[in-house]
């Protein structure tokens, strides 16, 4: 997910509401990198897998031995696993992933591309009838980008519904709000999957918590009793400022402290984002794009004691 224009923090939004996370203001440097490390080997619900490595992107072939050796670093971390695509060796991801004991949110990454669509939906189908998908998700912020209509897209959430075992749960991955636009998305979905990014709208990281838990009440709101888990948060650790949101190391360590205490405390399903940082994200958001892992673009875990 990126920045996009008219969607942007509110500060005037949260003074009526009161959210408490971790107290962080009196730790020094090391007692934060002592508490991210705490957090992080206590145990996440998901993150989304990171596949590409240094020099590699999109449309690139992965081999299963590259996929293998990320998720055993995973493994001891995470329940869950999310990935994104279904063809090019993402198919290995799942595969892996229940292969070591971890349950997936198995994504078929749609396009423009029809041929490609059809490809990634009908690996999808047969990543589910092998047993080694637990939440099926039909698409990623295909409506922001504008490659399907509304229409296209239900329609592909119809055909994977119809061809994998009911109890797969099925959705479709965007941001909170387009869940309050298109009701239809809701209809047609077994669970609410929310992308929930207070960075990506320029919002403070003081205010970040009480601002993502915004994001998650409303897709709740939309959602009218069915499950909501929240598919992506995240902070990058360096890069470019977009209005108050700043990249840090302090930031992320502090978002990621926040956010899994509040999820274990509220049972929050929430998948992390990322895994591992990507260089190839540079092109479609710049300088930040390369910075969202919790380990470096080389598997080192971040901010080690």
């Amino acid at each position: 997910m990126s920045y996009r224009e008219g969607i942007d923090f509110k500060l005037e939004e949260l003074e009526q509401q009161s959210y408490e996370g971790v107290d962080l203001s009196q730790h020094k440097a090391d007692d934060l990198n002592t508490m991210w490390r705490n957090t992080l080997e206590a145990g996440m619900h998901g993150i989304c897998f990171s596949l590409y490595e240094d020099g590699q992107e999109p449309g690139d072939m992965i081999t299963v031995s590259q996929v293998e050796r990320r998720i055993m670093i995973l493994k001891p971390f995470t329940k869950w696993i999310r990935s994104f695509s279904c063809i090019e060796g993402n198919e290995h991801i799942p595969r892996l992933a229940k292969k070591h004991g971890l349950q997936t949110m198995v994504g078929a990454w749609l396009g423009d591309d029809n041929k490609k669509n059809k490809q990634e939906i009908n690996a999808l189908i047969e990543l589910a009838n092998e047993g080694n998908v637990d939440i099926a998700a039909v698409g990623n912020e295909v409506l922001y980008r504008n490659d399907l209509s509304l229409d296209e897209l239900i329609d592909y959430m119809k055909e994977v519904r119809s061809a994998i075992p009911a109890h797969i749960p099925i959705g479709y991955v965007d941001a909170y709000y387009e869940f309050s636009s298109h009701p239809e998305l809701v209809e047609h979905s077994d669970v609410i999957l929310s992308n929930c990014y207070p960075f990506w709208e320029g919002c403070p990281e003081e205010y970040a918590l009480p601002h993502m838990q915004s994001m998650y009440g409303q897709a709740m709101d939309a959602a009218k009793g069915k499950r909501v888990i929240i598919t992506e948060t995240g902070w990058p650790s360096k890069g470019e400022n977009l209005n108050g949101a700043v990249p840090s190391e302090t930031h992320a360590k502090q978002y990621f402290i926040n956010t899994q205490a509040w999820a274990k405390d509220s049972n929050i399903e929430v998948f992390y984002f990322s895994s591992f940082d990507e260089s190839w994200k540079v092109g479609p958001e710049g300088e930040v794009g390369a910075y969202w892992g919790l380990w470096d673009k080389d598997e080192n875990i971040k901010f080690s004691l």
